[in-house]
Order: C-alpha cells, then structure tokens, then sequence
C-alpha cells in the first residue's frame, strides 16, 4: 500500500515560506538598501 500524502504538512509549508516572504518584504520598505541613498545624497549636495 502506498503512504498517504500529509496536506496538513505540505499546507503548512507554503504558509510559512508566505509568511518569510512578506516578513523579507516588509523589512526591505523598512530598511532601504545604500544603493537606494545613493541618489538622494547627490541631489543634496548638488
């Protein structure tokens, strides 16, 4: 007989790997990255 696939398991999985991604989201709008600054400094001393 063949093993049962686990939903539960596998349901899961892609609810934390959706989770990590929107938290990865939410702290790079937070954290803005240096080349993001970049720009910003050159408009200031110009």
């Amino acid at each position: 007989m063949a093993t049962k696939p686990n939903y539960q398991f596998e349901k899961r999985q892609r609810e934390l790997a959706k989770q990590k991604k929107k938290q990865e989201k939410a702290q790079r709008k937070t954290a803005p990255t240096p080349g993001d600054n970049a720009p910003a400094d050159l408009k200031e001393q110009g």
